[in-house]
């Protein structure tokens, strides 16, 4: 009984103290497991904290430019061209607010690939039925085919613009179909009021509104400005939700020209008959102010509408009185006697014989149309005489014709700011044999620009210089720069008056007026010859022949209705034009004055 009683206690006892044990095991381990759990939750805040600092300070340009790439995209802010003025402000060239057709191909329903679910894709198919529909409306707004519009729309997976110089009709009309990705923006198109009559000296634009031809592409920096930037933020369908300004745009500054629209619309009109009436293949005219350089007007025939640039005939776009040269004839002689006069070989009243009418140098015969006999030198070159021409010239080394020509702007380029202006052709006087001198002197083997020809006129209309030529207003008088003499100057303005009362010119006259200028009548080249029936009409001349205002230069290329001299042709178009642009500027006729009765024309003496 002892041994039993007292092991038992001995049991009670360890059960007891292992009962007693557990709490303080328990709470031991669970202290630990918090203390774990809690140091791992420390160390994820940190890391959150330190990953946080690293996006957000460290990295946070990196981080902010992947956004950007993925959300943001950059829109361009059109600048404004600016506008081409005339002399008085007319606005010539403007650009007209418009809208353009932008497409987000991922909204259109027909660039969603196939689900599987029949449902979704039944609704889908629908919906395309009905987006078909409105991209046919779409095609006839914008004038196109509606299988283009969904070969352009569906085949695309970015953004694109559709189209361009949507009027503001069209652009109510497209929202009006409410279809899902299309976005219309402002745009700018280019407009010329006067069409045809400016567009070889003013040209005209491209598509992104940066100039192409003329005036446009030779002062596009000033005109064009600088466009600003938008960036905009797209949603996942591609869609723009808002977007933020990076740049304002800097719109372009107007330019003002020297150009007179009044007279430049006339001037078009004008040629635009007279090309008719001749049946010509084509004309250009020319008029500067004497006094400034001012190009007050410059038009070819025939033209082009560069409103409507979609399809352009090159052979039109061509600035003819710039770029395209063309042998001068008759018109070159006052040069070649101005040249005898200047270094004292013969005076205006020297007498020269061109009897028989006619004189051989080598093997080569030069001929007059009319025989005249004796003839003083301002009677030469009034009535048009090659033979008198070529004998006055024969005083002259080939160096000193040469030299006058060159200072008169001849076979250089001249500087008037027009891309493709042409130097024309004038051998170096080395290479001229007796020949040579002979028929360059009356304005064949050498070759012109109208714009050239019109310019080297201001040597007579002026007092001997040779004014610089401008496309922008002037301030007032420009000084040229010396030729001739002041007394030589006037010596051949009174030959070329001569010419318009008792030579080849008396339709050139003009009521109330006095005026000068001389014809000529060339053969064209062909073949390394002359083409026997097709010619070169044209008249340069200024008015009033006492106080020089205008230069006019007129040049018709193969008239074929009958009449093919330059006295014919080209002087009674120098009429029409120096007698609307005198009364435009006001300038009073002398009643006292009246055109001289009709004399039978002299034709210029041809090779």
């Amino acid at each position: 009984m002892n041994s039993r009683s007292s092991a038992l206690p001995g049991r009670v006892q360890s059960r007891a103290a292992g009962r007693s044990a557990v709490p303080v095991l328990t709470w031991r381990a669970t202290q630990g497991r918090s203390r774990f759990i809690l140091f791992l939750l420390m160390a994820g805040f940190c890391i959150v904290i330190v990953r946080a600092f690293t996006l957000q300070l460290v990295n946070a340009d990196q981080w902010q430019t992947r956004a950007e790439k993925r959300f943001e995209r950059p829109r361009e802010i059109p600048a404004n061209r600016g506008r081409v003025l005339d002399r008085h402000g007319e606005v010539i060239a403007s650009s007209v607010q418009e809208e353009q057709l932008g497409i987000v191909p991922t909204r259109f329903v027909g660039n969603l690939a196939p689900t599987g679910d029949k449902k979704v894709d039944a609704q889908r198919a629908a919906k395309k039925k009905l987006e078909d529909q409105k991209l046919d409306e779409l095609a006839a707004i914008l004038e196109m085919k509606p299988s283009e519009v969904r070969t352009k729309i569906y085949g695309a997976k970015k953004f694109f613009w559709l189209a361009r110089g949507l009027n503001l009709e069209q652009a109510d009309r497209i929202r009006g179909l409410r279809l899902e990705g299309v976005e219309l923006e402002n745009d700018f198109r280019r407009y010329y009021p006067y069409g045809e009559a400016f567009a070889h000296i003013v040209g005209f634009t491209n598509a992104h509104e940066q100039g192409a031809e003329g005036l446009e592409a030779t002062h596009d920096q000033a005109l064009r400005g600088t466009s600003g930037q938008l960036r905009v933020v797209i949603d996942r369908r591609g869609s723009a939700v808002e977007g933020r300004t990076i740049a304002d745009a800097l719109h372009g500054k107007d330019l003002q020209l020297s150009l007179d629209a009044s007279i430049q619309s006339m001037v078009y009109s004008t040629l635009k008959s007279a090309v008719a009436e001749h049946r010509a293949k084509a004309a250009a005219a020319v008029v500067i102010d004497a006094q400034t350089g001012e190009v007050l007007a410059l038009v070819n025939e025939p033209s082009f509408d560069p409103n409507n640039r979609t399809k352009l005939n090159p052979d039109r776009v061509r600035n003819r009185a710039v770029t395209d040269t063309f042998e001068p004839g008759s018109t070159m002689k006052s040069f070649s006697i101005a040249a005898a006069l200047e270094l004292g070989r013969v005076g205006p009243k020297t007498e020269i014989q061109t009897a028989p009418g006619k004189i051989t140098i080598g093997n080569r015969t030069i001929g007059d149309s009319h025989p005249h006999g004796t003839l003083t030198v301002e009677e030469v070159l009034a009535k048009s005489s090659n033979v008198g021409t070529v004998r006055i010239t024969q005083r002259l080394q080939a160096k000193e014709l040469y030299d006058l020509y060159v200072a008169a702007g001849f076979g250089r380029v001249p500087d008037v700011g027009l891309n493709g202006a042409t130097a024309g052709r004038l051998r170096q006087p080395e290479k001229w044999v007796p020949i040579d001198q002979a028929t360059i002197s009356y304005g064949h083997g050498v070759s012109v620009s109208l714009l050239q020809l019109a310019r080297a006129y201001t040597v007579f209309a002026r007092d001997g210089d040779l004014v610089p030529i401008s496309f922008v207003p002037q301030p007032g008088p420009v000084a040229g720069v010396p030729v001739i003499s002041p007394e030589t100057a006037r010596a051949v303005r009174k030959m070329l008056e001569m010419a318009t009362t008792q030579g080849t010119a008396p339709k050139a006259q003009i009521a109330g007026f006095r005026v000068a200028g001389k014809t000529g009548t060339a053969h064209k080249p062909e073949r390394g010859g002359y083409a026997k029936n097709k010619y070169v009409a044209s008249f340069v001349g200024f008015a009033p022949a006492d106080q020089p205002r205008f230069v006019i230069a007129v040049m018709v290329d193969e008239p074929s209705a009958g009449k093919h001299y330059g006295g014919e042709v080209a002087a009674p178009i120098f009429s029409q034009i120096a007698n609307d642009a005198l009364r435009r500027m006001q300038m009073s006729p002398n009643p006292a004055l009246r055109i001289l009765p009709a004399v039978a024309l002299i034709g210029e003496g041809t090779e």
